[in-house]
């Protein structure tokens, strides 16, 4: 790894490369250190509420009424905990382990963590759930099993309602994760830069 940031350009094992970003983090404003590792949580926060909104579109359009706290207690859960994981997994322990020196790869990949983990991942989600339901309680027709066709063109009608707010959610999520990561690449680089004389020792 090249630590061209630090002002070092030498290759210097990764096991070292971890210990002194260990140091400087533990260097950082503790409001700093907040927002590197429980940054991620605010925009799994934001997927869990638009998971309870994709599930409030789906049970009106499909005349849903019995099982809400059912269907909305997963619709919150597992947003939230697909995102945290997502973001972690592809941003916040990349830098922290100096595996993401790339600051638009960054946050390109907050980008679609937000798009897709916070905003696609709870709407397709929110479909089987409530279309079970509406098949168990009879409120709406379904389309036949097996047939693409139909349940393309079902789905498709579903989602034209409240097709416009979808959008907005979506482009809501995906810049909210764009400026988080962004954050987080700011604050990397502020830790890569504080001063340290002994960076290479074990």
């Amino acid at each position: 790894m090249s630590l061209q940031d630090t002002g070092q350009t030498q290759l210097v094992p990764r096991n070292d490369v971890i210990k002194m970003i260990s140091r400087k983090f533990e260097m950082l404003p503790e409001a700093d250190r907040n927002v590197l590792m429980y940054g991620s949580l605010y925009l799994s926060a934001n997927s869990a509420l638009v998971g309870l909104i994709a599930n409030s579109f789906c049970r009106r359009a499909l005349n849903v009424t019995q099982a809400r706290y059912t269907s909305s207690l997963p619709m919150a859960v597992l947003p939230f905990l697909t995102t945290a994981a997502l973001y972690n997994g592809a941003v916040s322990n990349r830098l922290l382990s100096g595996d993401l020196d790339c600051p638009m790869c960054a946050i390109t990949r907050g980008a679609l963590v937000g798009l897709i983990g916070g905003g696609i991942y709870p709407f397709f989600l929110a479909l089987p759930v409530n279309a079970g339901l509406a098949t168990l309680y009879k409120s709406s027709p379904m389309p036949d099993r097996g047939n693409l066709r139909n349940l393309l063109n079902f789905t498709k009608n579903l989602a034209k309602p409240f097709a416009n707010r979808v959008w907005a959610l979506l482009v809501v999520q995906t810049l909210f994760g764009t400026y988080l990561s962004s954050k987080h690449v700011d604050l990397y680089h502020k830790m890569l830069r504080l001063p340290e004389s002994e960076d290479l020792e074990d």
